[in-house]
């Protein structure tokens, strides 16, 4: 139960965004709305149902805050690969294979369903359910390094500075990549509008910017090392660092494949390059060929933490797959 008192300037104030100023740390104020609206709120012992009721000096307002209720997705033991928590949020390396979110085929055995039952009552609610907060997401053949909020305050925190990209504040994401052939340049920016695949709506594909769901996407590359026959622009592989400025569905892949680069293993936007496997000589050119996935991994996270403002990186190496397909290469 929480108890305010209306101050001399609160006169004609709506009754939900004066609870919002004053609970800003610890509700959205859409979740206050909600609570108004399911009699949560009381404004001198009267159950008061309106978010736009106006207050007086004052009077006394009493908002009780119902306890979280248990998340739809069931609590699954699925191992994960911590590497910080506390009270408000929970960093993990994320395998190969694993979905982060349940959906259309895939109900369970996600990341969510491993994450309610890791953090179990450590999880405050997020929007009144007792769940993770996801703030960014990973391809399920992607690896590395993922951020999830416990509480509403974190999932706030930590969703504007993903929507943010890093322009005005610490957030920072960067991918190693393995790609076939290797850029012109040293280092480059892809900025091109993303939009769905005309012939295949799971898909992604660079559109006209003034197409209805264009969205606009830059991906920042740096080419770390060259694969063979030579070290030069004839190289039949490379090792990229690709940092977002734009989080959209499959950016990374969709921008490296449409100028020519796509990712090893790419099922989606590089299977008409797979023959180039045929150049390399045994056993590199079975390991490649039995890649399953894309070859992308999320090695590095900044943000700064959600409550004490501290700036926090993680790192995660590459994952044993991938670091023998570099070895392969090399």
């Amino acid at each position: 139960m929480v108890t305010l008192v209306t101050e001399d300037d609160s006169d004609k104030q709506r009754l939900d965004q004066w609870l919002a100023a004053r609970l800003a740390s610890d509700l959205s104020r859409s979740r206050i709305q909600a609570l108004i609206r399911a009699g949560q709120v009381a404004v001198d012992g009267v159950e008061i149902s309106e978010p736009r009721f106006r207050l007086r000096a004052g009077q006394v307002v009493t908002l009780e805050i119902p306890p979280a209720t248990e998340a739809v997705p069931a609590a699954e033991n699925i191992p994960l690969d911590i590497l910080y928590e506390d009270g408000d949020v929970i960093i993990i390396n994320k395998p190969a294979g694993l979905v982060v979110h349940p959906g259309n085929g895939n109900w369970d055995g996600t990341l969510v369903n491993a994450l309610i039952y890791h953090c179990g009552d450590s999880l405050s609610g997020i929007g009144g359910v007792r769940r993770p907060g996801i703030v960014h997401r990973l391809d399920k053949d992607t690896t590395g390094v993922m951020v999830a909020a416990k509480n509403d305050r974190a999932h706030r925190h930590l969703s504007a500075q993903f929507a943010d990209h890093g322009r005005t504040g610490v957030l920072q994401r960067a991918y190693k990549a393995l790609v076939w052939g290797v850029p012109e340049r040293a280092k480059g920016t892809i900025e091109l509008a993303l939009g769905r695949a005309a012939r295949d709506r799971t898909r992604q594909a660079v559109v006209h910017p003034e197409r209805a769901d264009a969205r606009h996407a830059v991906t920042r590359y740096t080419v770390l090392e060259k694969f063979g026959p030579r070290d030069d622009a004839t190289a039949l592989a490379s090792l990229l660092e690709c940092r977002l400025e734009t989080g959209r569905t499959h950016q990374i892949r969709v921008h490296m494949a449409h100028i020519g680069h796509p990712l090893i293993g790419d099922q989606d936007y590089g299977s008409a390059f797979k023959t180039k496997a045929n150049r390399l000589d045994e056993p590199a050119r079975g390991i490649v060929q039995a890649f399953p996935r894309q070859a992308l991994h999320a090695w590095l996270l900044t943000f700064a933490h959600p409550v004490s403002d501290e700036v926090m990186t993680f790192t995660a190496d590459l994952p044993d797959d991938m670091q023998k397909l570099v070895d392969c290469l090399r």
